[in-house]
């Protein structure tokens, strides 16, 4: 058998790079160019790189002998995953290298709004001594709250505590239990703005969470609060932030992201209550040593025949096995990203079951563990995998149950769910037919492709209800492109799914839900 070849294509740390030395060919060339690497990737069986080399479908078409992308870092932004996945190809990363030096940042950051570190040092070097101007502020028994409670919100409360600090937490993912371990106090975000001190943000972005910090939220927030983002720039609306910086409606901020990076003529860079850095909360020594060790012993495993932990992109299934489910995990990642944006309030208990011929099916796990990516997918910073899926999940306190049933109603296989949260409950059954299709929510039949926007509202099937809610949606531009109702009687219980041209605000579904006959309405982006 020849000998396995990677390339290195970024710098990385030499203790990775001697790793993988033991067990392949390392060609190690950090300022190869697109052109140079799409004539030399096909003699490779893996590439790893960091931000600068771009894998595109180019460099991936040209690369009939590849089998592993590695990302020595989190983000895989400069990969074509999609690309990767359709010729077969891991993308694996390093998730949880970053976790410590984030937390590290966000507290330094921390630390430099409440002492006023940042303009102090400026002051100092531009030979004043002003020391009347930087009165600071304690971080012991304040209240720090934590929005996103997923390996980095998890680092930064062992070290708030060290500061002797009161935490809360908002995250409507994570369960009271896993939160009595950490030791905080679960509550919802209007109080984190209330009542918090100092504020840090460690969400992903998401067309729910962008400008999730806007107006309304520095409105509720304390004249003396700071808040940090180290997350991704966007989810503070920073002409908001200025205009509450500007007129000292809270007390500071500190981002290392930005929405446009760099923040070129941003006016936040003018202002003395904010401390900026350059997207570095990721930037260690120690961080970059960890990601290339994380990265190359997972190259290792796939090479010695093993499965990594951090695959991104695909199941390791053998090809047969793979063609016959590829379907079914396309249609199993829909259906979680569906219910775990359908079901009212955190998922504390998942049932599956498998109908038809997925029910004799091996490796039905892998359909469940895909569920389980499409739920916490969208609620997580950190990437969730097929290997650590269920173990994320059972931190969240999420019990998960599986099923098999040979009868599947007329369709080939059915996928069926039920959702079974504190304040009720919400059911889903899925099956594909040429692509993934939505049969059932809640019990009512319905014909639905789960993708692009949407809002489900369940109503009395009375006269001008359905117009109603048509007539609200379209005081806001909202255009309805498709809508599917399902009923078991004229004038019960009834489920409308509208696929619509435009996000719905939270705000829209509020005045939804007010109308007459309205029983709940919730809106979805797949």
């Amino acid at each position: 058998m020849d000998q396995m070849k990677v390339i290195i294509a970024d710098s990385i740390n030499e203790k990775g790079i001697s790793d993988l030395e033991e067990v392949a060919e390392v060609l190690v060339d950090t300022a190869i160019t697109p052109e140079e690497l799409v004539n030399v990737i096909k003699d490779f069986d893996a590439i790893v790189v960091r931000s600068r080399t771009k894998v595109t479908r180019e460099v991936i078409e040209a690369a009939p002998k590849l089998k592993i992308i590695a990302r020595a870092g989190v983000g895989v932004d400069n990969v074509d995953v999609q690309a990767a996945t359709e010729r077969g190809i891991m993308v694996i990363n390093a998730p949880e290298s970053t976790s410590i030096t984030v937390a590290e940042h966000a507290m330094g950051l921390m630390l430099s709004m409440a002492r006023k570190i940042s303009i102090a040092d400026k002051s100092v070097k531009e030979g004043k001594w002003e020391k009347s101007r930087f009165m600071g502020m304690e971080l012991n028994n304040k209240t720090l709250g934590i929005v996103g409670m997923g390996r980095i919100g998890s680092q930064v409360v062992i070290r708030a505590k060290s500061f002797n600090m009161d935490i809360m937490v908002y995250d409507p993912y994570i369960s009271e239990e896993a939160a009595a371990e950490l030791g905080v106090n679960v509550v919802d975000l209007e109080t984190v703005l209330k009542e918090s001190d100092v504020i840090t943000i460690h969400v992903p972005l998401t067309p729910e969470t962008k400008h999730s910090i806007s107006h309304k939220e520095f409105e509720m927030m304390k004249d003396t609060a700071f808040i940090i983002n180290c997350a991704r720039g966007g989810i503070i609306d920073e002409d908001a932030l200025y205009d509450a910086l500007s007129n000292d409606k809270i007390g500071g901020a500190a981002l290392d992201v930005f929405e446009n990076e760099p923040p070129e003529g941003s006016p936040l860079l003018g202002l003395d209550n904010i401390v900026v850095t350059p997207h570095i909360g990721a930037s260690t020594a120690e961080a970059q040593r960890d990601a290339a060790l994380i990265v190359a012993n997972e190259i290792i495993t796939v090479f010695k025949g093993g499965s990594p932990k951090n695959v991104l992109n695909m199941p390791v299934l053998d090809p047969k096995t793979f063609q016959i489910m590829k379907p079914y995990l396309e249609l199993s990642e829909k259906l979680g990203s569906f219910v775990v944006q359908g079901a009212p309030g955190n998922i504390k208990e998942l049932d599956v079951t498998y109908c038809g011929e997925l029910s004799e099916m091996p490796k039905q796990d892998i359909l469940t563990r895909t569920i389980l990516q499409g739920i916490l997918n969208p609620i997580l910073t950190e990437p969730v995998n097929l290997v650590n899926a269920p173990s994320i999940a059972h931190d969240r306190g999420i019990i998960i149950t599986e099923g098999k049933r040979s009868e599947s109603e007329g369709y080939k296989s059915i996928i069926k769910m039920q959702a079974k949260t504190e304040t009720g409950e919400f059911s889903l059954e899925g099956t594909y037919v040429h692509e993934p299709k939505i049969i059932k929510i809640n019990g009512y039949w319905v014909d639905v492709k789960p993708e692009g926007t949407m809002m489900i509202a369940k109503y009395q099937d009375l006269p001008g209800t359905i117009g109603a809610i048509g007539t609200k949606l379209g005081e806001h531009e909202i255009n309805i492109a498709t809508m599917q109702v399902g009923r078991r009687e004229a004038g019960g219980e009834a489920v409308m799914v509208l696929k619509v041209d435009q996000n719905v605000p939270q705000e829209v579904i509020d005045e939804v839900k007010k109308l007459d006959n309205v029983e709940d309405a919730v809106a979805l982006d797949l």
